[in-house]
């Protein structure tokens, strides 16, 4: 089974880790009686009274998932919205489970910094605005009144102007390179135009609406929307995923289709002992994975993210999602845990309903 358990990229080591420094307090942010950080309190403003984006944010899906937002299903995207070629490589990513995902390869993440995961550290001043991250790549966005460059060279970042209307951020950009993959292993060309509106609600929530433009890919731009949150009383720290020799990658093998090809019949009775909600630690973070049944097959979902079917390889250990999963049962064969397959090995996470 070694084909479906080391198919993805061991994640520990490409994913920031999240609340590293736990006694940490945010100075000069609004608290509750409690102590508590007081996210809905109002916007802060800078000196010129603009809205002030500046802080440490956590990016925040649609579906309400913490962490890889880049690979949720790409807003509002329709199958004849996509050219031919673009939908062929779109499958093709998939089926090999995105295997030359630049991301994987720890290559900057281009127009997807906008969508992508992990914690950002804004920093603005009138003339510009940094968003750092992790990985330490970071963007400029020029707020000086420029135009945005008609032929620029294309650049993994890009190029970025911004203006304000009213109180949201709108960023436009372009002069990537294409080869960087969109949300979702959507592709794009050099042609790629990206605006960005982002408008900070109160003191604790940005909402981000990122529509693309590239009309060599798509047959209308399209936009897919997120949110984030403050990450108050903790710090960013860098996480570079090619620092180690052995990123787990020369394990990468296999496709979606062969655990289709390998799969065994279950009855939907024994199905129904896996459902629910499971518990632990991945890496250093909480990992909750959720088990679903529908239409007599098993859904995962991670962390809140989107449900994606897994394939019975035998009547315990399931596959296709690029992880395998192993339920340990009682002898009742309700199942009390399950092992999720990594690169790194198998992580438990108990069932907590």
């Amino acid at each position: 089974m070694k084909i479906f358990t080391t198919v993805i990229l061991l994640t520990v080591l490409v994913t920031p880790l999240e609340a590293q420094w736990l006694e940490r307090r945010t100075p000069g942010i609004p608290r509750t009686a409690d102590g508590k950080p007081n996210l809905t309190a109002p916007s802060p403003r800078t000196a010129d009274g603009k809205p002030d984006l500046a802080g440490l944010w956590q990016m925040i899906s649609p579906d309400g998932a913490v962490g890889n937002v880049g690979l949720r299903k790409p807003g509002d995207l329709k199958p004849t919205d996509i050219q031919p070629w673009a939908q062929v490589l779109v499958e093709q990513r998939a089926e090999n489970f995105g295997i030359d995902n630049p991301h994987y390869k720890c290559l900057p993440d281009g127009p997807n910094y906008s969508t992508g995961q992990g914690l950002k550290r804004i920093l603005e001043t009138p003339a510009m605005i940094l968003i750092l991250q992790e990985d330490l790549t970071y963007r400029q966005i020029h707020m000086d009144g420029r135009a945005l460059e008609t032929d620029p060279n294309p650049t993994w970042m890009g190029y970025s102007v911004g203006h304000w209307e009213g109180d949201t951020l709108v960023v436009e950009s372009n002069g990537y390179n294409d080869r960087t993959w969109l949300l979702g292993g959507y592709p794009h060309t050099e042609a790629l135009r990206m605006t960005e509106r982002i408008r900070r609600t109160d003191f604790g929530h940005l909402e981000i609406a990122v529509t693309f433009d590239d009309p060599k890919a798509y047959n209308k731009p399209w936009t897919f929307r997120l949110s984030a949150r403050l990450a108050a009383d903790t710090e960013m720290m860098e996480s570079v995923c090619n620092e180690r020799p052995d990123n787990g990658q020369q394990h990468w093998v296999g496709r979606v289709s062969d655990a289709q090809k390998s799969a065994v019949k279950v009855a939907p009775e024994v199905l129904a002992k896996y459902v629910g909600v499971y518990k632990g630690i991945y890496g250093r973070n909480l990992r909750t994975v959720d088990v679903a049944l529908s239409g007599g097959a098993l859904f995962i979902s991670v962390n809140g993210g989107p449900k994606q079917p897994i394939v019975p390889q035998s009547e315990t250990k399931f596959s296709g999602t690029g992880l395998s999963y192993q339920f340990i049962r009682n002898d009742q064969g309700i199942a009390t845990a399950v092992l999720e397959g990594h690169i790194s090995g198998d992580w438990k996470f108990e069932r907590q309903n």
